[in-house]
């Protein structure tokens, strides 16, 4: 029977169950965290001996502990091929952060423009930024930071809600758009040949409409048979549209998120312009940290044997989330979830109005989630249903402790709203 359909009676004496069960979780003083997509200290573990690994020239013979390369190592770029697809020449490898390079490239868009501009983007009035969400809220943050007005685009099973954004960018202020294509940030769903290509093919009133591509889970299965994403940059080609695109990755989650290698991608014309700009504004990366992880991970095949290390870690831990999730909450309809194949994430859907609600009362028993509304721009959800989980971080000992306070929680708030 679904919770909705309980007498008054019945939503009351469950409320209390579920209430006596909060207290004793109460009283345990637990310490747990489902906050953030870290991953743990196990896994970090893998990478150690990286660190041990003192290799100070390319394959060159080039001492790569002085000034130079802007773009990064040959190598670096070379592996970076290996695993997107991308041509290396198109590869630009910088510091560890990813993010740093999206903001850097919004930065420089703001400053010169991109491709096709015919204005820096700083002097475009009023300009707006597609954010489809639930999404990542570091992504947000960047565009609200440059001033852009922020537009939430839905989310669905296939990725952003093509129809909104098709219409949407029939605004010449639109002036772009953020996507996380595989597993994406928090949902965990992969874009679907069909969106892709919608997102490649579209007319957009703006000339220089930029998509921001963050493929940051691109090799991240944790289960056999992962997800398929379409290749970008061959689809945008077909339709004249490759200056669109500005790919990113990085090794955060795959070696050490403080100290990986990042890379981004874009078209010929793009780099054109680009390339110069990076050249004012630094001398070269670190180098040597690129070194070490060419020396750790040195081919497609020994990164596909880490990711696999890093599966045997995760799997279980989002296997015994999802388990105790469907046990106390499926029948009952009490909330909604994603079941990702890859990732970090899964994405809650709690009764509206309750989001924030459970994120207090979990608190109260000592479980650690993200801000209720951190997923949609401006930290503003409209329903007040939205959870981002992060099972990553927390031991599997401490899985079970910490979905039992939630779905706890869950329960509490789904009933006092049905019976205020």
């Amino acid at each position: 029977m679904h919770y909705t359909e309980y007498t008054k009676e019945e939503a009351a004496s469950r409320l209390a169950e579920a209430e006596k069960k909060h207290e004793s979780q109460i009283a345990l003083g637990l310490s747990l965290d489902l906050s953030r997509g870290k991953p743990a200290p196990e896994q970090l573990d893998l990478s150690q001996p990286m660190l041990s690994l003192a290799e100070w020239q390319d394959d060159a013979g080039v001492d790569c502990r002085n000034y130079g390369m802007p773009f990064g190592l040959a190598e670096m770029r070379r592996f970076w091929a290996s695993v997107t697809g991308i041509p290396a020449e198109r590869i630009i490898v910088g510091g560890n952060s990813s993010l740093q390079m999206m903001y850097e490239t919004l930065t420089r868009a703001m400053l010169f423009g991109v491709a096709g501009s015919k204005e820096p983007w700083c002097k475009i009035e009023k300009r707006k930024f597609l954010c489809p969400a639930p999404g990542y809220d570091r992504h947000f943050r960047v565009t609200e930071t440059l001033g852009f007005e922020l537009v939430t685009v839905p989310m669905t099973q296939d990725g952003p809600d093509m129809d909104a954004v098709e219409e949407l960018v029939k605004d010449p202020t639109v002036r772009g758009m953020w996507c996380v294509p595989k597993y994406s940030n928090p949902t965990g769903v992969t874009y679907s040949d069909e969106t892709v290509t919608r997102i490649a093919a579209m007319e957009t009133a703006a000339p220089d409409f930029t998509v921001m591509w963050d493929n940051a889970y691109a090799v991240h299965d944790f289960v056999e048979d992962g997800d398929h994403l379409l290749d970008v940059f061959s689809v945008a080609e077909k339709y004249g549209h490759e200056d669109r695109f500005f790919y990113f990755s990085s090794t955060s989650k795959i070696t050490f998120p403080g100290a990986g290698v990042a890379m981004m991608s874009m078209s010929e014309r793009n780099l054109a312009k680009v390339k110069p700009l990076i050249c004012a504004e630094t001398i070269g990366p670190d180098k040597l940290n690129q070194l070490r992880h060419l020396a750790f991970l040195p081919n497609k095949e020994a990164l596909t044997a880490q990711m696999k290390r890093h599966a045997e870690y995760i799997r279980p831990k989002f296997d015994t989330l999802l388990a105790i999730l469907e046990r106390e909450l499926s029948d009952a309809g009490y909330a909604q979830w994603t079941r990702p194949s890859g990732g970090y994430f899964v994405s809650m859907e709690v009764p509206d109005g309750c989001a924030k609600r459970v994120w207090d009362l979990c608190r109260e028993a000592g479980l650690t989630l993200t801000d209720a509304g951190a997923s949609f721009p401006y930290g503003r959800d409209p329903k007040d249903s939205n959870l981002r989980l992060a099972p990553t971080f927390c031991s599997l000992a401490d899985m079970t402790p910490a979905a039992e306070i939630l779905t706890t929680s869950v329960k509490i708030a789904a009933l006092e709203r049905l019976l205020a």
